[in-house]
């Protein structure tokens, strides 16, 4: 087991772990972090815990120090000029006749690396692109094309149910969503009501999966033929939510069945 620190480098964004490197730190304290693309600015995001390192993503890296004002003056400093990369970088798209859409630029805090997110609809070739940007910026350039999901989460907005989008919100990766997830909810397979802001299946789908699949199993299809207290019959609904069916018995009419709660645990 191996001792480590969640780190976030931006509102709603990833953790990622560190090594504390000897510091006693508490959430939302502000550190320089050590990473794969150079020096990145970032807080505290969970208390100290230990985990095992084989469960790590990436390699471990340090805490460097403590963020002090000159490096926050650095990091406000590197927004603003990422900002201008952006409207620079959308000229020279414009310029080279690329299909892809820029979102957003990003320095690390030592501007050994810029960074930029784009949206296209297949492969593209940025090689002139990021020559140019290279000889603009005087530092390493990365392109890294993302998907539709990842700019919903980058944007934000607000979702069908009225709340902000689950993605910008508090979510930390993707899930895998499939239809039967709406399938097992009795939902409207209508794109409009089982779709998110980004186009793609909504996340909110994944959190009660578990429950839905429980309670089917533990629920008859409509249609079957079951036995019950007062006789065989016909199941002619099913409540996935109270766990309950009906059933049409011969002589007897409509009758409801409950399912016990623990019947459907697990």
């Amino acid at each position: 087991m191996t001792k480590v620190i969640g780190v976030r480098f931006k509102e709603g964004g990833k953790i990622y772990y560190f090594s504390p490197n000897k510091f006693k730190l508490k959430k939302r304290i502000t550190v320089v972090v050590e990473t794969e693309r150079g020096l990145q600015m970032g807080w505290i995001a969970t208390d100290p815990l230990e985990i095992d390192e084989s469960k790590l993503d990436s390699p471990l890296h340090n805490i460097i120090r403590i963020a002090t004002k000159q490096d926050y003056k650095k990091y406000k400093r590197n927004l603003a000029d990422a900002r201008e990369a952006v409207k620079v970088c959308k000229k020279l798209v414009k310029k080279n006749g690329l299909n892809m859409i820029i979102l957003d630029a990003n320095f690390t805090l030592d501007r050994n690396q810029l960074l930029f997110h784009f949206l296209a609809d297949g492969r593209v070739d940025f090689r002139n692109l990021a020559k140019d940007l290279a000889a603009i910026y005087k530092t390493r350039i990365e392109l890294r094309q993302i998907g539709v999901r990842d700019k919903a989460k980058m944007i934000g907005g607000i979702g069908q149910c009225g709340r902000i989008l689950c993605c910008k919100a508090f979510l930390n990766k993707f899930e895998n969503i499939s239809i039967n997830m709406a399938k097992n909810q009795n939902l409207s397979l209508n794109p409009s009501k089982v779709n998110g802001a980004c186009g793609r299946l909504l996340c909110c789908l994944k959190y009660e999966d578990e429950n839905y699949k429980c309670s089917h199993e533990k629920l008859p299809k409509i249609g079957s033929t079951v036995q019950t207290e007062q006789g065989e019959g016909l199941v002619v609904a099913v409540d996935i939510l109270e766990k309950k069916y009906k059933v049409d018995v011969p002589n007897v009419g409509i009758i409801e069945v409950k399912v016990e709660e623990n019947e459907c645990s697990k």
